[in-house]
């Protein structure tokens, strides 16, 4: 596991669980961590991550049209 300093000014009104949170939910929207990996990353469970993202503006969702077109085809 890497282990990152970053040094956020005081001014933005963020504690550590609000960053490690707006980490986990980018790099989730993004694909780059399962649900379960940014919930580990996030340190709350899979459940109050998926309730967590609304409040980043992230869908637990992540399909493109096309892939949302063919789950229905394959339906």
């Amino acid at each position: 596991m890497k282990t990152i300093i970053l040094n956020v000014p005081d001014s933005f009104g963020l504690d550590e669980k609000e960053i490690k949170m707006l980490i986990a939910a980018k790099l989730y929207e993004e694909g780059k961590l399962s649900l379960g990996e940014a919930a580990q990353l996030a340190e709350v469970s899979k459940r109050a991550f998926i309730e967590l993202l609304g409040q980043f503006n992230v869908s637990l969702f992540n399909y493109t049209p096309d892939e949302l077109v063919d789950d229905i085809n394959n339906a």
